[in-house]
C-alpha cells in the first residue's frame, strides 16, 4: 500500500506540474503604420524594430509605451522589407544593434545606434556587415559575407572581431548575446534544414526544438541574465512558430493571429515577435509569460 501511494503521490506531482500562459498583446508604431517589425525588448520594456509609415517607406523604430522614437539613418536605402533599416538588438543602456542596406555601394551596413548617434560595426574585409545583438556591456553579435558572400556569424568585442562559424554547416548566423558572453548561433546542415546551438566560449551546444521536422530551428535571443532563450522553428508540416526555452522545457509561443515568430526576449518574462505574413500584413506583439 505505501508503494501504490507513493506512486500515486508522484503522479499527482507530474500532473500539477506548472505549465505556462501567455497573454499576447498587439504592437503598433502608431495608428498609420502599415506594418509593425518588433525583434526586441529591455527589462523596461522598450521595444526595438521597424514600422513601415502610410507612405510605405520603412524606418527604423524605438517604442516606449506609447512614445515612438522615428531613427533613419542618411546611408541607407529607402526600401521596406529586407535591407530597410531595422533594430534587431536593445540592451539595457538604450543601444540598439541593426542595419540596412547601403544606397551607394549596395551593401549592408552595419551599426549601434544610441542618443541619435550612429556607431560603424563593420567586419573586416567582409562583402557587407549585418548587426542583430548586443548586451549591456556593449558586445555586438551578428553575421558577415565573405568574399565568395558565404555567410558567417560573428561577435565584436570592444575592437576586437572574431568569426563564428558551425563546423561541418553553412550559413552561419550569429543572433543574440547576453550579459555571460554567451551567443545564440544557427546554421544550415548538409541536409538543407537548420539547426540551433548555445554558443559558449568554444562549446557549441544544440537547442533544436524537439518539435522541428526537417526544415529545423533558429534561434534568436538569450535574455540578459536568466536561462530562456526563444526563437523559430517549423513542424513536420513546415509551419512555422515561435518557442521559448523556459526551465529546460520548450513552449510554442504562437499568437491567436496566426504564424507567429519569437524574436526578442528580456528578463521580465516578456518576449517580443510578428505574426502574419509580412510585407504590410505583419504585426508585433508583446507576449508575457
Amino acid at each position: 500500500m505505501l508503494g501504490l501511494l507513493l506512486v500515486l503521490t508522484l503522479v499527482a506531482a507530474v500532473a500539477a506540474a506548472p505549465t505556462l500562459t501567455f497573454t499576447y498583446t498587439d504592437v503598433h508604431a502608431n495608428k498609420t503604420a502599415l506594418e509593425t517589425d518588433t525583434y526586441a525588448v529591455n527589462d523596461a520594456g522598450v521595444i526595438a524594430g521597424d514600422y513601415v509609415d502610410s507612405k510605405s517607406v520603412q524606418h527604423g523604430m524605438i517604442l516606449a509605451g506609447t512614445k515612438l522614437t522615428t531613427v533613419n539613418h542618411a546611408a541607407c536605402s529607402a526600401i521596406t522589407g529586407t535591407g530597410g533599416i531595422s533594430f534587431y538588438g536593445l540592451n539595457s543602456k538604450g543601444e540598439a544593434a541593426g542595419w540596412c542596406t547601403s544606397a551607394k555601394t549596395g551593401l549592408d551596413i552595419a551599426f549601434v545606434y544610441s542618443a541619435g548617434k550612429f556607431t560603424p560595426v563593420s567586419f573586416p574585409k567582409s562583402n557587407g556587415t549585418q548587426a542583430t545583438g548586443i548586451n549591456d556591456k556593449g558586445e555586438v553579435v551578428g553575421l558577415y559575407l565573405d568574399s565568395a558572400n558565404a555567410t558567417h556569424g560573428f561577435s565584436k568585442v570592444g575592437t576586437k572581431y572574431t568569426d563564428i562559424s558551425v563546423k561541418g554547416e553553412t550559413n552561419s548566423v550569429a543572433w543574440g548575446v547576453n550579459n555571460a558572453g554567451q551567443i545564440t548561433v544557427y546554421a544550415t546542415n548538409s541536409a538543407g534544414g537548420f539547426d540551433a546551438f548555445l554558443v559558449t566560449g568554444k562549446v557549441f551546444k544544440k537547442i533544436n526544438n524537439p518539435g522541428a521536422g526537417t526544415t529545423g530551428t533558429i534561434v534568436h535571443t538569450p535574455a540578459p541574465n536568466t536561462k530562456d532563450i526563444d526563437g523559430t522553428y517549423y513542424d513536420t508540416a513546415g509551419t512555422e512558430k515561435g518557442w521559448l526555452l523556459h526551465a529546460g522545457k520548450y513552449y510554442d509561443v504562437v499568437d491567436p493571429g496566426g504564424v507567429s515568430r519569437a524574436d526578442g526576449l528580456n528578463d521580465k518574462s516578456e518576449l517580443v515577435g510578428r505574426y502574419g505574413s509580412g510585407t504590410f500584413g505583419g504585426t508585433g506583439f508583446k507576449a508575457k509569460y
